[in-house]
């Protein structure tokens, strides 16, 4: 036998088994190997501790995941002779590290106590680790648990490859894809009776790794499927974990808007009360060269309740200048602070509220421009570049007309390739028995009427580039699921066909519905709707854009004067204040087909109020006010007034607890906040 370098321990003359054999012969002979396999790897790992070299192994005795964390565990020092991993002694440091990762493990706890129950009798634990591969949650056989602490396999106990070299929680860390290392393959000794499965766990917004679940348990446990457990739980709980950002952005958004600080232009950030960014408006690379430092999710203080005002300016990066923090309550609970900025630069012109789209390689199409400057569609902007960099679905919700697929494009000109495809695909206007044909494309003879030799489907078109999916919430509730395995393994079956076809595709999904109303109501997958929408960007409707509304019409105003060849017309005050006030229920679709309309049929230089549509005239603005004991009484004769009037009268019942006003009203909080800024419903 092939002497250990210093340091190590000798093995044992009784090798361990890779697991015993199983008597189920139902198991493939590729799910349980026999002994000569164990024996080989066992041989391959002497070889390589007592050499430090892997030239001498034969090829196919190791995988080449795991060589090459022998390879890191070797050059970072790992002792192989060690007999187990190393334990965090101080219990408050423990402490203090499950705390910082309650979010993590309240995201897990559901997962782990529906798997809990079936574990309990299959000498199996299952644990949860944070991003630096320390334990901090573990359940499962009594007896394993119990073994587990002779080699710190416990809550406390460090399994990154950097202290006990190829382990699961350690090497799926390093990795960032699951990974199972079994018995032998372990780079500790004091390890290799034991068998484990991990997979990392990734945060919704920025893809990092932000802990790891794992399976462990002697080797007779092990199965190649193992892996496939706990993958299934690593996403549930980033499922979790997208809720959970959600409500908290949620919850944020509303104290903010509920504040007095909500007014106003100022560039501000967001923040939880563990000083992670949810949310920002007016933030730029021109005004602010450090906002590479200020994106969504990034951690850029400590526990908000744990400093004062003061000590902004040596926490904060010291390129970034504030005038000041306040702290946002909502339901007497504390929920976080908006972070108001210093600009570097002053406040440009007009024109810096415009996006400019370059027309796509070899597609005849003008100059697309994205015009506003009001802080919520600079906001919505900022947060489409953002998300295009970092290449994740997309979900886009807003009114019809507010210009969702302008943002689409703006998502689709960051991609990076200039011959990147745009495929869009209007779910609305395919019908349900075609739109499986639609997107995943099919073979010859798949159905009756099918185009001899089959055809790709929009998939397989945008592959490399963006597919647009317009009005995906009149997506038929059976092909849902495809459309969500076809997100998670990026790649398609066409129908009628059994070939597995690779896509690389961003998706960007648009809807004028209320997604969470139709996962209530049983017409919306749940899962589907997380994995859509891991950014969500709300396109503001018209009526809140303010001063937008004058640079829209100017926009079109030169465009149709271009287009027809005639003078731009000019706008009398009267006109311009009924254009200002009027409610544009088709939004930006309806102002340009106003302003289209205005050219064709007025031949004067100005117009004047007459000119105006009759929309824009029939309104009753002469007449009084409704009172406002009428509105809540339900006597109004008005269909916002009675909708207003009731969401009035739930606020007084429920004594103005929005969260049970969304309840009784059946709709989600989002749209009660929408209806409120709508009709200026103060929550008192």
């Amino acid at each position: 036998m092939p002497k250990l370098r210093k340091g190590t321990v000798q093995p044992k003359m009784t090798r361990a088994s890779y697991y015993k054999a199983s008597n189920d012969q139902t198991i493939l002979k590729e799910v349980v190997p026999d002994r000569s396999l164990e024996r080989d790897i066992r041989s391959a790992w002497e070889t390589f501790v007592t050499t430090d070299m892997s030239a001498g192994l034969k090829a196919g005795h190791v995988r080449d995941d795991i060589l090459a964390s022998w390879k890191r565990s070797m050059d970072l020092g790992v002792d192989a002779g060690t007999l187990g991993s190393r334990m965090i002694t101080d219990e408050n440091e423990i402490v203090l590290r499950r705390e910082r990762n309650a979010h993590l493990r309240t995201a897990a706890s559901a997962a782990f106590k529906r798997l809990e129950p079936h574990l309990s009798d299959a000498k199996s634990i299952l644990i949860l680790a944070d991003d630096q591969g320390v334990i901090i949650d573990a359940i499962g056989d009594e007896s394993v648990l119990d073994e587990g602490r002779g080699i710190h396999l416990e809550i406390g106990g460090q399994w990154d490859e950097k202290v006990i070299g190829t382990n699961g929680i350690g090497t799926a860390l390093k990795t960032g894809k699951p990974m199972y290392v079994h018995a032998a393959e372990h780079f500790v000794e004091g390890v290799q009776a034991w068998t484990c499965a991990g997979a990392p766990i990734r945060n919704p917004f920025d893809d990092s790794v932000i802990g790891v679940v794992d399976l462990s348990g002697p080797p007779d446990i092990f199965r190649r499927h193992n892996v496939a457990l706990v993958l299934a739980a690593a996403r549930e709980i980033e499922i979790a974990l997208a809720e959970q950002q959600r409500q908290d952005r949620t919850q944020l958004l509303e104290a903010f808007l509920q504040s007095k600080y909500s007014q106003g232009d100022s560039s501000v950030l967001l923040l939880d009360r563990n000083g992670r960014i949810l949310f920002r408006r007016g933030v730029d690379d021109k005004s602010f060269p450090a906002s590479d430092k200020l994106l969504v999710g990034h951690k850029l203080l400590p526990d908000l309740e744990a400093f004062s005002e003061k000590d902004l300016p040596r926490l904060l990066p010291p390129d970034v200048q504030v005038q000041g923090l306040e702290r946002l309550i909502l339901d007497d609970a504390y929920r976080g602070a908006a972070l108001f900025l210093k600009s570097s630069r002053p406040k440009v012109g007009p024109d810096s509220g415009i996006r400019r789209i370059q027309p796509r390689r070899n597609v005849s199409e003008d100059t697309i421009q994205i015009v506003g400057a009001s802080p919520k569609m600079l906001e919505a902007m900022e947060l489409a570049e953002r998300a295009a960099k970092v290449n994740v679905s997309v979900l886009i919700q807003g009114e019809t007309g507010v210009g969702k697929e302008l943002f689409a494009r703006l998502i689709h000109s960051h991609v990076g390739r200039e011959d990147a495809p745009y495929v869009p695909v209007n779910c609305a206007a395919i019908s349900g028995d075609l739109i499986g044909a639609e997107l995943f494309g099919y073979v010859d003879g798949a159905f009756t009427g099918a185009v001899r030799g089959g055809r790709a489907g929009r998939f397989e078109q945008a592959d490399g580039g963006l597919l647009c999916l317009d009005e995906i919430g009149d997506m038929p509730i059976e092909l849902q699921p495809y459309l969500l395995r076809a997100l998670e393994q990026r790649a398609i079956y066409r129908m009628g066909d059994n070939k597995r076809r690779p896509v690389d595709v961003r998706l960007v999904a648009m809807t004028n519905r209320d997604l969470r109303l139709e996962i209530d109501k049983g017409r919306f997958r749940r899962d589907l709707f997380y994995r859509i929408g891991v950014v969500t960007i709300e396109v503001p409707p018209l009526r809140e854009r303010g001063s937008d509304i004058l640079a829209l019409i100017d926009h079109f105003s030169a465009h149709y004067a271009s287009q027809i060849g005639r003078p731009q017309i000019a706008f009398s005050s009267e006109a311009i204040d009924r254009l200002m006030t009027y409610r544009w229920p088709g939004n930006v679709r309806e102002l340009r087909n106003i302003v289209q309309r205005i050219y064709l049929v007025s031949s004067g230089p100005t117009v004047t109020i007459r000119d105006l549509p009759p929309e824009l005239l029939d309104r009753p603005v002469a007449l009084e006010p409704e009172s406002l004991d009428s509105i809540l009484n339900g006597n109004s004769s008005d269909l916002e007034s009675i909708e207003a009037g009731a969401i009035r009268r739930t606020i007084l019942a429920e004594k103005g607890n929005l969260t049970r006003v969304a309840a009784v009203l059946g709709i989600s909080r989002p749209t009660l906040y929408r209806k409120m800024r709508q009709y200026q419903i103060d929550r008192a």
